[in-house]
């Protein structure tokens, strides 16, 4: 059976991405966030990102983009995600603001209703004691740009179920994408060293080490990385990046995840890289 009706939470650059996957691999998706101008602003993006993707590439999938977007509806209200088969929760990586939003949608969804955290290193299996059905809970750790990453980190939380997790591969599957089955633990694989890294090139930029262009640099043509360590987390946001390596701190209580002083101010300061339009490098 296929999973044809998903709830998306947050509609953010995340979120986004993922209600734009979900409609063109043929999903009906609720997309759900606080504020209406942050789902209209959401959907102009998806309006773009398809265009674009258009031009670069022929697919009679993208021939009506206004039927993929018809795909798409958006809510402020969580009841509207009362007929989602499966859930995917993409809110700010603060435990107080998951929490309520896992309290409000278990009692909202179907009983049968799987859902699955997107986060960052929140563990999944904190998550699930949020709600009355931690069998169902999956983290689903993406990739942004969500559309063009084809592996997800899946991660298994204490209690969660086999089926549960067949069920988060058949629609990770669904939409074009291979799960790669982790332990839960905080930062799980890839943020748990991602985010040391990204922490210590900051440590270089304010010890004045090196330019961030040139510490992005030595990554790129040194090690082949597409992208160096502070171009990523200007991608990310460095709103996110102080939030999951205050997790990873927290919850290892070892002072090599302590948060570069400079990351903290950049953000106190609103610097949260390409969504502000100011980070590591200016977007203006």
């Amino acid at each position: 059976m296929n999973i044809e009706v998903v709830g998306v939470i947050g509609a953010g650059v995340m979120g986004s991405g993922l209600a734009q996957n979900l409609a063109q691999t043929g999903h009906q998706v609720i997309l759900v966030d606080v504020s209406e101008k942050i789902l209209e602003e959401a959907k102009e993006k998806i309006k773009n990102n398809l265009r674009f993707q258009k031009m670069l590439q022929k697919s009679d999938k993208l021939d009506n983009i206004e039927n993929l977007l018809q795909k798409i509806k958006i809510s402020t209200d969580y009841q509207s995600l009362e007929s989602a088969e499966f859930v995917i929760e993409n809110v700010t990586e603060k435990w107080e603001i998951k929490n309520r939003v896992y309290e409000k949608i278990d009692v909202i969804c179907p009983p049968v209703t799987v859902f699955a955290a997107n986060t960052s290193a929140i563990p999944i299996t904190r998550i699930a004691s949020a709600t009355k059905r931690a069998a169902q809970v999956i983290g689903m750790h993406f990739m942004n740009p969500v559309p063009m990453k084809p592996v997800v980190e899946t991660i298994r939380g204490y209690h969660t179920s086999e089926e549960t997790i067949e069920i988060a591969k058949k629609l990770l599957a669904q939409m074009g994408k291979e799960a790669i089955i982790v332990n839960d633990s905080p930062g799980f694989v890839s943020n748990r060293v991602l985010m040391l890294t990204i922490n210590e090139a900051i440590f270089l930029l304010q010890d004045q080490v090196a330019s961030a262009s040139d510490v992005d640099r030595i990554f790129k043509t040194c090690f082949g990385h597409k992208m160096g360590p502070l171009e990523t987390a200007d991608l990310i946001g460095l709103d996110t990046i102080l939030f999951s390596i205050e997790v990873l701190y927290e919850s290892f209580n070892d002072s090599k995840y302590r948060p570069c002083s400079l990351l903290k101010k950049m953000v106190d300061a609103g610097l949260y890289g390409c969504k502000s339009g100011k980070g590591f490098y200016n977007y203006n």
